[in-house]
């Protein structure tokens, strides 16, 4: 089969459009940068690409809160061209940012009565978080995360904190398989203190997807872990190669082939 073709969402202020771009092409895929502009100019141009990501940084500047300013773009003018790409057996990722965006735009997680069923808010730490964060996978739902137990990814955000409309909707969530991605302690169990949990996320999630496992947010950024040298500590002899975030850009292209 030809490569599954990559659209990745630029908006102003996001800054992880080419390493992601990257990541994909180095799994297999064609990558394409688009503004989110030429989507609102053709709202059908999506029904070419197989996989659509939107990366991290800071859309918008996260004026109002993170994500939300894309989102409500998304929410508003392509929601029938995000549908149709959702029920079309297609791949959605969010990182960081645009796992933000997903949350708020509705297209992520399904919303009640118009009411989010969950949010990605400030850090307990009240202040941005650079750092990395030991990962547990949390079920095999996800085709992202297929065939991955851990991972040690990046984090950098300052509106990480995962919070579920109210614990019925949380346990709802868990209960349907999609709290995928969990912060984890060096012992592997779920990170509930920082700095193991960089941002006090509810139940430790640092990942969800839908209901179909083919959209998927995480806040870790994968991208920024696909070669040993990135690494904090390669010098030492440790990561791996490839590093280990790659493995969900090759699900990714793997789901096609």
């Amino acid at each position: 089969m030809p490569a599954p073709r990559v659209l990745v969402l630029r908006a102003p202020g996001a800054n992880c459009d080419e390493e992601t771009a990257f990541a994909f092409e180095k799994a297999g895929a064609k990558a394409e940068r688009v503004h989110i502009n030429r989507w609102l100019e053709s709202p059908g141009m999506a029904a070419s690409f197989q996989i659509l990501c939107i990366p991290g940084g800071f859309s918008y500047g996260d004026d109002i809160a993170a994500g939300r300013i894309l989102g409500n773009q998304i929410r508003r003018h392509l929601n029938a061209a995000m549908g149709e790409f959702k029920e079309s057996g297609k791949l959605i990722l969010g990182i960081c940012n645009g796992f933000q965006t997903l949350l708020k735009s509705g297209v992520l997680v399904e919303e009640e009565r118009g009411e989010p069923a969950a949010t990605l808010t400030w850090n307990d730490s009240q202040k941005f978080e650079d750092r990395w964060a030991g990962l547990r996978v949390d079920g095999a739902q996800c085709v992202f995360l297929r065939g991955i137990e851990s991972l040690y990814l990046p984090v950098a955000h300052a509106e990480g904190k995962f919070l579920a409309r109210d614990a019925e909707t949380l346990a709802a969530l868990q209960s349907a398989g999609q709290l995928v991605l969990r912060y984890a302690n060096d012992t592997g169990e779920d990170a509930i203190d920082y700095p193991a949990n960089p941002n006090g996320s509810e139940a430790s999630v640092a990942g969800v997807c839908d209901a179909t496992g083919r959209v998927f947010g995480l806040m870790p950024h994968p991208e920024r872990y696909i070669e040993r040298t990135h690494h904090p500590r390669w010098t030492r002899g440790e990561g791996t190669q490839p590093g280990q975030g790659l493995q969900i850009f090759r699900n990714a292209v793997e789901y096609f082939q």
